[in-house]
């Protein structure tokens, strides 16, 4: 899934009701499986002026850089984060910002066909290549990035239903106008269909 649908979701799900330490922990959650990915990628294109084409072909598919995304999206981390910050329930915004993450992991598992990772770290550098894709149209998008909208859509209400804060109502329109951007980007311009 793009970001922006993750911190839709993942604050739909877990940001609470009434407390937004909670909301922010969920939106914090939600983005910590591919901040690696924004980290790396903007400090290759933009500090080191690395091409493009050289950072998502060659960097990305590194050994380096699939360590630190295994890492970062493994449902054995997250999962165990998850699970200690039930059983001390004294931490709500560790549940929000655990679970937010832990939920971004589980949707973008069935959604990368050749650009996956290995979720399953520490115990296996195992990839599922998904026969479907969130971006690619050669292998769904035209069908999947319209329910991932729809989806997005429908946290954004979930979410301004709530009574948020303006901060939290223009944080809600932005990643969702992002979103609906994204998406037009990829089945557009980016994919191989």
């Amino acid at each position: 899934m793009n970001t922006p649908a993750h911190l839709l979701v993942g604050a739909a799900v877990f940001g609470g009701r009434t407390h937004h330490k909670i909301l922010v922990a969920a939106f914090v959650g939600a983005i910590l499986p591919d901040l690696s990915l924004y980290i790396m990628a903007g400090v290759s294109l933009f500090v080191l002026g690395i091409p493009p084409t050289i950072v998502f072909n060659d960097l990305y598919f590194s050994n380096t850089w699939q360590t630190v995304f295994a890492i970062d999206n493994s449902f054995v981390v997250w999962g165990v984060l998850f699970g200690l910050a039930c059983w001390h329930r004294r931490t709500p915004w560790a549940v929000a910002l655990t679970g937010a993450a832990l939920l971004h992991v589980f949707l973008d598992f069935p959604l990368h066909h050749d650009d996956g990772r290995p979720h399953f770290w520490p115990f296996s550098w195992w990839v599922f290549e998904s026969p479907i894709s969130y971006w690619d149209r050669g292998h769904g998008a035209a069908w999947i990035a319209p329910i991932e909208a729809a989806l997005a859509t429908f946290s954004a209400v979930i979410l301004w239903r709530r009574g948020l804060p303006a901060w939290g109502i223009a944080c809600v329109v932005l990643l969702l106008l992002a979103e609906l951007w994204v998406v037009r980007q990829w089945l557009f311009f980016f994919s191989n269909g």
